[in-house]
């Protein structure tokens, strides 16, 4: 099964309506990178391991981090799927890639 973004809001914004705490959420999205972060560190050595699933601890990190940043933007009422399309477009420019996202998913 696919998810879309769209669908991924709605479903996080049914989630967290009356609950409408912001702050709460991003003190969250901050904890989350922080693992995510020491999870790197493990795999890259710069920190201890033991017989530990690090692509899976990632893996799971990761979508923390996606999870606590969708419902903030859910909670605003934020289209993150036009966002993406804008940013990626103004990035496409700025550092000169050879394709953006749209041109990307058209030649697919």
């Amino acid at each position: 099964m696919n998810v879309t973004i769209k669908d991924y809001e709605e479903y996080l914004y049914e989630t967290y309506k009356n609950y409408g705490i912001d702050s709460s959420l991003f003190m969250k999205l901050v904890e989350e990178i922080g693992e995510v972060a020491e999870v790197l560190n493990k795999r890259d050595g710069r920190k201890a391991k033991e017989n530990e699933y690090l692509e899976e601890q990632l893996g799971n990190e990761l979508v923390d981090v996606i999870h606590y940043a969708f419902a903030i933007a859910a909670l605003n009422n934020i289209n993150l799927n036009d966002f993406i399309i804008e940013k990626d477009k103004n990035a496409s420019i700025k550092y000169n890639h050879k394709f953006n996202l749209i041109e990307y998913l058209s030649n697919k």
